[in-house]
């Protein structure tokens, strides 16, 4: 193993350990050595690396617009107690899903509203990934119940209304920019308030 070798960041790939310098063997040395773990296929992090959601890591670092959506998203602001099995995640329909290890159920929503309610958080470390809004979960949730069910739709949109600050005009004017989506949080919100 070469010295002196500059260090790529906490997480990194093959090309920019090659490109710090590193050779193969090296890279692979590290690796037998237990200094560096692999976390997929190309991609490396350090072994005495804080603890990390190595998952949401892989898929930040494989795209860029990654953003956890849906069921994921709605567990994650605790407006529902189901646990999918699969990280749900959103692309912009323009965007091809990558390969991950990691168990990803991918969505490919439109690009026109593909940023509405969407926010970066950390996944660990250096990355970061995007989350969409509770409101805007809550919408998905309603747009997609063919998909995910009008139960964990209602259930989402009930534990909302009980929070503190939840303010049902803003949660409706994020529903007009998804027409057929309107109707049924303001028939649902009429039952529940």
């Amino acid at each position: 193993m070469s010295s002196g070798l500059a260090q790529p960041g906490l997480t990194f790939t093959y090309a920019e350990a090659r490109s710090a310098g590193w050779s193969k063997r090296d890279l692979y040395a590290r690796r037998d050595a237990g200094d560096i773990e692999l976390i997929s296929r190309g991609l490396y992090r350090w072994a005495d690396s804080e603890p990390a959601d190595l998952d949401l890591i892989e898929i930040a670092r494989r795209a860029a617009s990654a953003t956890i959506c849906l069921t994921s998203a709605l567990a994650r602001h605790d407006l529902t107690d189901e646990n999918p099995p699969r990280i749900d995640i959103a692309l912009p329909r323009t965007s091809r899903p990558p390969h991950t290890r990691a168990p990803v159920a991918w969505h490919r929503f439109a690009t026109d509203t593909f940023d509405l309610g969407r926010t970066l958080i950390d996944a660990g470390e250096t990355e970061r990934i995007g989350l969409y809004s509770a409101e805007r979960s809550i919408v998905d949730a309603f747009r997609l119940r063919y998909l995910e069910g009008a139960d964990l739709a209602n259930e989402a949109l009930r534990r909302w209304l009980r929070r503190r600050g939840s303010t049902p005009a803003a949660l409706l004017e994020l529903a007009q920019q998804f027409p057929r989506t309107e109707g049924p949080i303001r028939r649902a919100l009429q039952i529940l308030l």
